[in-house]
C-alpha cells in the first residue's frame, strides 16, 4: 500500500504555479481590456500606450477597450508578446492549459470519433473494426459497452469513441468532437451528403480537428464516390486526388473492404499529428458516458487525455466529486491504471457527471469537496440566469409575454433515453398562454442541490423511475417544492396538463342578466344620484357589474352600490319592477339612460 501512495505522489498536480503562467515581457491578454490596463501589462505611463495609438491613427482614452489586434501592434512597440490569460483558478479546471516540458511527453495513442448521418455505416464501421483488429488471446474481445475502445494495428493502439449519430444525439457529438483528435467522416457513396453530414462537419471543424473522409457502400447499387468528392468540395473538404489536404477512404464497412486502408491512414494521421501527453501527471479528461446503476450507483465512462488515473484518485467530474473504487475496460478486465488516450468505467462518484463533462484529480478529498460545491454553485447561478447581462431583445421579449405564464420543471431520471423522451413529450404540451421550462435534466436521484434549484427557481421536480431519501424529502417539506413521482410517461404528461390549465388564470365569460330603463332621477345629499327604474328584461342582481349606456352609447362601467325596492334593500328584482338603483362613483345617471347588468361566469379551460 505504502509503494502506491508514493508512486501516486510522484505525479504532477494540474493546477499550474505562478511560475508556470508568468512569464518576462509577456502581456497576458484578456477580453475587453482597456488602454489603462495595457499599460499597467507593459509596465509604461497610459500617456506613452495613448501616444503610441495616436500614432496608429486609433484615438482612443485610457478607459476605452482596445481589440487583440491593436493591443498585439502595441507589444511590437514595447517589445512585448501577447499571450492568452492562463486560467489558475482551481474551480474551473475545464479551461485550465498546462504547458509541459517536452522531455516529460510521450507519444500516445489517437482518440477517433466516427461521425456522419444515420444509416451511412457508422456502427457498422465500428463492429467490422472490432472484430478484424481483436485478438482470440483477449477474453473474447468487446464485452461490454463503454462508449469508447481500443484495438491495436502494427502494434499500435487507437482509441474510438462511440458517440451516438442520431439527430436528437447533436449536442452530444459536438462534445464528442471536443474530446477526438481524428474524426472519421462517414457519407454513403449511394446517399451522398445529407444533413447531419453536414452537422458532423461543423462539429468537426469547431474542435479543429482533422477529418478524413470515409466513402462506406461503395459495393451498393448507386454508389457514386466522384459524387460524395463533388459534394464536400463544396465544405472545403477538397480531396488529395484533387489536389487538396483531406484524405479519402473508399470502404465497405460491410464486407471490410478498404477498413485496414483506413486504419492505415489514422496512424499515418497521428503520426504526422504527433499526439503526445504526459502520463506522470495527475489524470484529468472527459466524460464520456454516464448513468445510474441500481446495483453499482453512479457509473461513468473517463477519457484520460493527460496524466494517469489509478484507484484511489479523488476527482471531480464535472460538478460532482468522489473516489475511485473499481476501474474496468470494455472487455470487463478489472484496471488498476488506466494512461492517456485509454478510457475505462468508473463507480465511485456521489452523483452522475453529465456526458461530456470534464474531470480532474485532485490531491485530496477537502479540496475536490470544496471545488465540487462551487461549480455546483456556479451551476446553479447559471441555470438560475444570475450574472447574465440582459439583451434588448431578452427584454423585449419579457415586456411582449407579460401575460404568458411559465411552468419551471425540473428533471431526474435513471438514464438520458428516459429524460429525453421525457422532456422531449413535455416541450411539445401546448396549452394556450403557458410555457414550460426545463431548467434542469440529468441522471441520477433527486439531490439536496435539485431541491435547492426548485426552491429558488419556483420549478418543480419529476422524477422518473428515481426517488429521493428521506432527508431530501424532509428538505423539499421544509421548502415546499412539489416532487412528482413517475415510473410511466403518459402519466407525467398528463399531471403535467392538469397543472397547467390549472396554473392559469380562469376564463370568464360576461353574461347580461337584465336591463333596466331610468325613468326618474332622486338626488340625495349624503348618497348621491339614484335612479328610479324599471326592469324591462331579465334580472337585475345586487352583486351585479353595470354599465349605463345612453343612446346605445357605454358612458360608464362599473359596480351597483345599492338596489332597493320602495325602501327595503333586495338582493335582485325581475322583469316587470320597479327599483332604485344607485352605482358606485357615478352620479350623471339621466333619464332614459339603460343600465345593463352582467355577471362574470368561469369557464373550464381544455
Amino acid at each position: 500500500m505504502a509503494k502506491n501512495i508514493k508512486k501516486q505522489d510522484e505525479r504532477k498536480s494540474n493546477i499550474p504555479t505562478e511560475q508556470e503562467t508568468t512569464k518576462e515581457n509577456t502581456l497576458y491578454y484578456e477580453e475587453g481590456m482597456t488602454v489603462q490596463d495595457v499599460a499597467d501589462g507593459f509596465e509604461v505611463a497610459v500617456t506613452e500606450v495613448i501616444k503610441k495609438l495616436m500614432g496608429l491613427g486609433v484615438m482612443a482614452s485610457k478607459t476605452q477597450s482596445i481589440d487583440r489586434e491593436t493591443i498585439e501592434l502595441l507589444a511590437l512597440e514595447f517589445e512585448y508578446t501577447v499571450a492568452d490569460k492562463q486560467v489558475t483558478d482551481v474551480t474551473r479546471f475545464d479551461e485550465i492549459k498546462i504547458d509541459e516540458d517536452e522531455e516529460d511527453l510521450e507519444e500516445r495513442p489517437p482518440v477517433v470519433t466516427i461521425m456522419g448521418h444515420v444509416d451511412h455505416g457508422k456502427t457498422t464501421l465500428l463492429d467490422t473494426i472490432r472484430n478484424t483488429t481483436v485478438t482470440a488471446g483477449e477474453a473474447g474481445g468487446i464485452t461490454q459497452h463503454i462508449g469508447a475502445y481500443q484495438v491495436i494495428k502494427n502494434g499500435k493502439k487507437i482509441t474510438f469513441i462511440d458517440t451516438p449519430g442520431h439527430a436528437a444525439f447533436t449536442e452530444m457529438r459536438a462534445r464528442g468532437a471536443k474530446a477526438t483528435d481524428i474524426t472519421i467522416l462517414m457519407v454513403a457513396a449511394d446517399d451522398g451528403v445529407m444533413p447531419q453530414t453536414i452537422e458532423a462537419i461543423d462539429h468537426a471543424k469547431a474542435a479543429e480537428v482533422p477529418i478524413i473522409v470515409a466513402v462506406n457502400k461503395i459495393d451498393m447499387p448507386g454508389a457514386n464516390t466522384e459524387r460524395v468528392m463533388q459534394q464536400l468540395s463544396e465544405y472545403n473538404l477538397l480531396s488529395e486526388d484533387w489536389g487538396g489536404d483531406t484524405i479519402f477512404c473508399n470502404i465497405s464497412a460491410l464486407t471490410g473492404e478498404g477498413v485496414e486502408n483506413l486504419l492505415e491512414m489514422i496512424q499515418l494521421t497521428a503520426e504526422i499529428e504527433q499526439f503526445k501527453a504526459n502520463p506522470n501527471r495527475l489524470a484529468s479528461g472527459i466524460v464520456i458516458e454516464s448513468e445510474l446503476d441500481k446495483g453499482r450507483g453512479p457509473v461513468a465512462t473517463l477519457l484520460v487525455k493527460n496524466g494517469t488515473l489509478k484507484v484511489g484518485d479523488i476527482l471531480v467530474a464535472g460538478d460532482t466529486y468522489g473516489k475511485v473504487r473499481a476501474m474496468e475496460d470494455e472487455t470487463g478486465e478489472t484496471l488498476e491504471t488506466v494512461p492517456p488516450s485509454k478510457a475505462a468505467e468508473i463507480t465511485g462518484l456521489h452523483e452522475v457527471p453529465l456526458a461530456g463533462d470534464s474531470f480532474m484529480v485532485f490531491e485530496d478529498e477537502k479540496q475536490a469537496r470544496q471545488v465540487s460545491e462551487k461549480r455546483t454553485h456556479r451551476t446553479w447561478q447559471d441555470e438560475k440566469g444570475v450574472n447574465q447581462a440582459v439583451t434588448l431583445d431578452a427584454l423585449f421579449d419579457s415586456f411582449k409575454d407579460e401575460d404568458l405564464k411559465e411552468l419551471r420543471i425540473i428533471i431526474k431520471g435513471d438514464t438520458h433515453g428516459s429524460i429525453e423522451a421525457l422532456k422531449a413529450s413535455l416541450e411539445k404540451i401546448e396549452v394556450e398562454g403557458t410555457t414550460i421550462d426545463v431548467i434542469r435534466a440529468s441522471v441520477g436521484t433527486i439531490s439536496e442541490t435539485d431541491v435547492t434549484l426548485a426552491y429558488a427557481s419556483g420549478a418543480i421536480i419529476i422524477g422518473f423511475n428515481v426517488r429521493p431519501n428521506a432527508a431530501v424529502r424532509d428538505t423539499a417539506k421544509e421548502k415546499g417544492v412539489d416532487i412528482r413521482l413517475y415510473n410511466i410517461i403518459y402519466k407525467a404528461l398528463e399531471e403535467i396538463k392538469m397543472a397547467l390549465t390549472g396554473m392559469l388564470d380562469p376564463i370568464f365569460e360576461e353574461v347580461v342578466t337584465g336591463e333596466a330603463e331610468v325613468r326618474d332621477i332622486f338626488k340625495v345629499s349624503k348618497l348621491g344620484t339614484i335612479g328610479g327604474c324599471y326592469v324591462t328584461n331579465g334580472v337585475i342582481n345586487r352583486d351585479s357589474l353595470v354599465r349605463v349606456l345612453r343612446d346605445g352609447v357605454v358612458v360608464f362601467e362599473g359596480e351597483m352600490a345599492s338596489l332597493k325596492r320602495f325602501k327595503d334593500d333586495v338582493k335582485s328584482v325581475r322583469e316587470g319592477f320597479e327599483c332604485g338603483i344607485r352605482i358606485d362613483k357615478f352620479n350623471d345617471i339621466k333619464v332614459g339612460d339603460v343600465i345593463e347588468a352582467s355577471i362574470e361566469k368561469e369557464i373550464p379551460r381544455q
